[in-house]
Parts: structure tokens; sequence; C-alpha cells
């Protein structure tokens, strides 16, 4: 394993690596999810229009029309998610600067409480905090960092990028129930969507599993049967009112 730092107890250690496995974490629920939305939609929209006997070529239609109307209602929601996150990230830094500039006893004592909070003795707490006030800059990272749990350097990342991610992450998850329909048409067609839209359900299920812990199988099977259950419905609801419009 790695060498612990020097000065580095057990238990901050713990929770510095605890952090890398939730940032990891994060980002693999994230395109899991972004995936499953896409799929589980998708094939629901696609066996909706199926179960009302529609054409091949109106179920492919409708399947892309509904990957490009997803696809982009996700990206315009995460980029305003992340976009908003920001803006309040950078006005509670711009209340702290203020505060900082206006208080700057009241904000050496906080960073005295950071210290001490984190082991450091009274002396050294106080030498730290009186530099960090002198220096301005460094004293403010600290105050964010550890008061508002906030990264300066990061502020909830990229909006445009996570927009991006989302899109295409959704994207993919939702062409898989329509891939069939480009080369056959009726039963063919809707079995081969059921069945590649399944096993592709029962992957993100099982792969969620790397940071759940939880069985595969179990979490993939899971996975199938909450999709399906919901294709189902809608090809249900499909039938009847096709067959309603058609009497």
């Amino acid at each position: 394993g790695r060498e612990r730092p020097s000065g580095l107890p057990g238990s901050s250690l713990a929770i510095l690596e605890g952090r890398h496995r939730a940032v990891g974490g994060n980002a693999l629920r994230a395109a899991v999810l972004g995936a499953n939305d896409g799929l589980v939609s998708n094939l629901s929209l696609v066996m909706g229009v199926a179960g009302a006997d529609l054409a091949p070529k109106a179920i492919l239609l409708t399947g892309i029309v509904g990957l490009l109307a997803g696809s982009l209602s996700m990206a315009m929601g995460e980029w305003l998610s992340v976009q908003s996150a920001r803006e309040l990230f950078e006005h509670q830094i711009r209340i702290e600067r203020e505060e900082l500039i206006a208080f700057p006893e009241e904000e050496r004592e906080e960073l005295e409480l950071i210290y001490r909070a984190k082991g450091v003795s009274a002396d050294t707490a106080r030498e730290l905090a009186d530099r960090l006030i002198r220096e301005g800059a460094p004293a403010l990272g600290t105050l964010v960092r550890e008061e508002l749990a906030i990264d300066p350097e990061e502020l909830g990342g990229s909006a445009w990028e996570a927009a991006i991610a989302s899109f295409l992450l959704f994207s993919i998850g939702a062409i898989v129930p329509v891939l069939p329909y480009i080369a056959w048409g009726g039963i063919p067609a809707a079995v081969a969507s059921v069945v590649l839209s399944g096993l592709a359900l029962f992957l993100l299920g099982a792969g969620i599993t790397v940071i759940t812990g939880r069985s595969a199988l179990r979490s993939g099977l899971r996975q199938v049967l909450i999709g399906l259950a919901a294709a189902a419905i809608t090809f249900g609801v499909g039938r009847l009112f096709g067959v309603a419009l058609a009497g």
C-alpha cells in the first residue's frame, strides 16, 4: 500500500481516501443514471407507439425524436443546475471576502478555531491564523474550504462540460431501443428492441455495483425488471389507445 504522509493521523488519511472514492463513485453513478434514464424513457416511448401498431418508420422517427428531446432536456437541466450552483458558490465566496475585510479579527478567530479542531496546539493555531490574515488570499481560501466546504478552484465544475456529458450519456442509453428499427419492423424489431434493452439494463445495473458493493446479478435483474415493467405499461397503454382510435 501507499506510505502514510508524515504526521497524518490514520483517521484523517481514511477521510481523504474516502473523498477520493466518493468522487469516483459519484462520476460512475452519474454516468449510469444518465444512460439508464435515456434507455428506460426511450424504450418506454418506443414500446408505447409500437403497442399502438404504428408503421416501423413512424416508430423509428418517434424514437429518434425522443432521443433528441430527452438529451437536450437533460443537457439544459444539467447546465442550469451546475451554473446555478457555481453562481451560488461565487456569491458565498464574495460574502466571505467582504467579511474578511470588514471583520478581520472575527475571521482570525474562526481560522484559529479551525486549526484547533484539527488538533493543532493553541499557540501554533494562533500563529497560523495571524499569518493567513496578514496574507489575505490564503485566509480566504482556507475559510472557503473549511467553513463553506467549497473548493474555489473548482466551483462545481464546468456547466458546459456537464451539459455535454449529460447529452452524450442520455443519447447512448436512448439509442439502444431504437437500433432494431433501423433494420427491421413489426414484431421482430419490437422483440429485438426489448432483448437488446434488457441486456443493456442488466449491464447498467451490474455496473453500479462497483460502488454499491451489492450483488451484480441481483442489481442487474432488478434494473431489467424495472425497465421492462415501464415498457410493458406504455405498450399496454399504446395498445389500448391504438385499438380505441382504430375503432
